[in-house]
């Protein structure tokens, strides 16, 4: 048995294929986390009762990507998957505030050897507003070339908290599945995909609004009331898709069980 895996490299065939199913698994893991990161907070929008941010709506699918992870690579693989999803949330970030210092497009700064009108700005990059808005962090925006700017602003919030938030949230789902993974010796998949998924969303949910939101919510821009209206929104709608995916989730694991031709229920190392 290899170290830390439930499965030995005898067939190379058999190996190739754990490591595409992975493969699959850790891209959409990372990639939900780009996507609900630089979507974050840009849009508030309305699902029956709730109102969400964007960003809220693909973060489900990284918990059923880490229960799979967790249930047949082990404790050590999810672990190391959510570690690199820290460092792309660090990259995304690095690469925004880079963007931000940098110099825009314009005639201003075109260097000599380009002829007039080669650096004229995109209509979006000069886009301006008649007043100024209030980023999250509590900064004021009014100059010209917003666009990028409002999105930096709301990102920027967004990402630091969640960085907090989601190192949180995946470790305790991570610790969580594998508690009780040992507590039934492999039975009630139920559980151990359920509870551990609904308690560290409650994590994050609770992480995330009050890190992001904490300037204008000492302000006073938002009240207490908003807040938690806010937490409940997004707690409620990753529990009901927390429900929802036990299904594909069974359904996932006695295939690929028979598929990798791995026992989920086998004792593995720091399982």
């Amino acid at each position: 048995m290899s170290r830390g895996l439930p499965y030995s490299f005898e067939n190379p065939e058999l190996h190739e294929r754990r490591e595409r199913v992975f493969l699959v698994f850790a891209g959409i893991f990372l990639g939900s986390m780009t996507m609900l990161n630089i979507l974050g907070i840009t849009k508030f929008i309305h699902l029956g009762p709730l109102a969400l941010a964007v960003g809220v709506l693909p973060y489900p699918l990284t918990f059923l990507c880490t229960d799979f992870i967790s249930e047949f690579y082990g404790r050590r693989r999810a672990t190391f998957v959510v570690w690199v999803g820290l460092l792309l949330n660090m990259i995304i970030l690095l690469v925004f505030w880079i963007g931000d210092l940098a110099p825009a497009v314009s005639e201003a700064n075109r260097p000599g050897w380009l002829p007039d009108g080669s650096w004229q700005p995109f209509p979006w990059q000069d886009l301006r507003l008649s007043e100024p808005i209030i980023l999250p962090n509590g900064e004021s925006l009014k100059e010209e070339g917003v666009l990028f700017h409002i999105l930096y602003g709301c990102m920027r919030g967004a990402v630091l908290a969640s960085m907090v938030a989601y190192m949180a949230a995946q470790f305790c789902d991570v610790y969580l599945f594998h508690f009780w993974k040992k507590l039934t010796r492999g039975r009630h998949l139920w559980l151990r995909n359920n509870g551990s998924t609904m308690i560290s969303q409650l994590v994050d949910s609770v992480a995330v609004i009050f890190i992001t939101f904490w300037a204008s919510w000492r302000s006073g821009d938002k009240t207490l009331g908003v807040m938690l209206a806010l937490v409940g929104s997004s707690y409620l709608f990753k529990v009901v898709v927390a429900a929802v995916d036990t299904i594909p989730f069974y359904i996932g694991v006695r295939y690929l069980s028979v598929y990798l031709k791995i026992d989920p229920t086998r004792a593995q190392e720091e399982t």
